[in-house]
């Protein structure tokens, strides 16, 4: 699984975030990225405790933390589902989440070093750019 704040390997199992986290945010990047569309049902906590071999306690806690922020419904005898507009409401979140956690600390360490407003807008253009390219390639197949 990859960190939605990261894009590296989850940190399940080394201490740092808490399982139950791990899980919702697994179902909060299915629901970003598609997998999970509005009015879909998500895994069980079952299948998410087999899935990822922990107490189905923990899993059911990070559903949990999902239904408390209004993310995923439960339908009685039939499973969780994505709300209406979750979608939305955690694309906004993720971006004030990006802003804090990227954006102010990058635009305090441009105003250190004195680094301009152009230069640092270039900057991210151009590794945007770059990360664009590299996400788009694909190797070719090899000849036989």
């Amino acid at each position: 699984m990859v960190s939605h704040m990261t894009n590296e390997p989850g940190n399940q199992g080394n201490g740092l975030t808490p399982l139950f986290l791990v899980i919702a945010q697994g179902i909060e990047a299915g629901i970003l990225d598609g997998s999970f569309p509005e009015g879909s049902q998500v895994p069980s906590t079952n299948e998410l405790a087999v899935f990822h071999r922990i107490n189905p306690a923990t899993a059911a806690k990070g559903v949990a933390h999902l239904a408390t922020d209004g993310t995923i419904y439960k339908r009685r005898g039939i499973g969780m589902f994505v709300a209406e507009g979750a979608r939305a409401q955690l694309l906004k979140r993720r971006e004030q989440q990006f802003e804090q956690h990227f954006v102010a600390p990058l635009a305090a360490e441009a105003d250190l070093l004195g680094i301009s407003p152009d230069r640092v807008l270039e900057l991210v253009s151009a590794s945007l750019t770059a990360t664009r390219k590299e996400a788009a390639w694909t190797p070719s197949p090899s000849p036989r």
